[in-house]
């Protein structure tokens, strides 16, 4: 059975930019404001502060995992923020850790934080299908992920890029496949928690070239044609024929990255009765012909 999940964050092709540990002592504050850039972390020991515009702050705990798909304005901060609204400068302890706050003593926080970047040119449409906030408590196999992660970008072994790449995959898949009950902003994981909505994002991926409708569709839920529509709008954001518009030309951008398939091949594959009428949908929602995009993309490689 396809995993829409799994495909979703392997068509993100996240890769490991930066990472860093942390630790901190006393009042510290530290505040992110550049968007767009996936942030992640692991409260490693003792308990920090997570503040996140339009949100209610939040107490992060060891062993808690956070994701933010598309860093917006957040801070982290000791669990009392300092009485002046100013960031910490930290300071490199030998070894390469970091400290925030008093340099001096035992921490009361230690963390592993970090930037990735998601390859993939529909970026910015698989992240919108994601939580903006992912928040794991109390998971094992987590915390083994990180670990893993830890120790491979410490090194610098054979296919290091690599296994992180795939780490990352996995670590992502088990964050949001851990995040129970629904999330306050619609996406994905939203659509899958609903089983009726499930069923039928299932079906548009296990089968993207077959003429989906929505009364098709709505049957696939088991619900009426007005309540599917409503329902699967509100939960992934998106009306279903657009979620699967957009899912089909993010399968065919993928398709035209490789050397040697041609526009028919990528229209039959994703459910185009015919080259000049995939062109023209891929044209109009990607704002370029679909041969060009390629060849773009080919260049770019070289």
């Amino acid at each position: 059975m396809t995993d829409p999940l799994s495909e979703i964050v392997t068509l993100l092709q996240p890769e490991a930019a930066f990472s860093k540990i942390s630790s901190a002592a006393g009042p510290w504050q530290v505040r992110r404001v550049e968007a767009g850039r996936p942030f992640y972390g692991v409260i490693l020991e003792g308990a920090c502060r997570l503040a996140i515009e339009g949100r209610e702050p939040l107490i992060l705990e060891a062993g808690d995992f956070l994701l933010i798909p598309a860093s917006s304005g957040f801070a982290m901060s000791s669990k009392s923020p300092p009485a002046r609204d100013v960031d910490s400068v930290p300071t490199m302890l030998p070894g390469g850790e970091y400290r925030l706050g008093h340099p001096d003593g035992p921490p009361d926080v230690r963390m592993l934080v970090g930037y990735c970047t998601f390859g993939s040119p529909d970026a910015a449409l698989l992240v919108s299908l994601l939580p903006k906030l992912v928040h794991v408590r109390g998971q094992q196999r987590l915390s083994t992920l990180v670990q893993l992660v830890i120790e491979e970008s410490r090194t610098q072994r054979p296919a290091r890029k690599v296994i992180l790449s795939r780490l990352l995959e996995v670590l992502l898949i088990e964050a949001l496949r851990s995040t129970t009950g629904t999330t306050a902003s619609p996406g994905l994981l939203n659509g899958l928690a609903d089983a009726r909505l499930a069923a039928a994002i299932r079906c548009m991926h296990e089968s993207p070239t077959r003429a989906w409708t929505v009364a098709q569709l709505a049957k696939e839920a088991a619900l009426s044609r007005s309540a599917f529509f409503e329902r699967f709008s509100r939960a992934v954001g998106m009306p279903p024929m657009e979620y699967l518009l957009a899912w089909r030309m993010a399968l065919a951008k993928r398709l035209l990255q490789r050397d040697g398939v041609g526009i028919a091949d990528v229209a039959e594959r994703i459910g185009y009765s015919s080259a000049s009428t995939f062109s023209v949908a891929f044209t109009r929602h990607v704002g370029l012909p679909p041969a060009r995009y390629a060849r773009e993309h080919t260049a770019a490689r070289e």
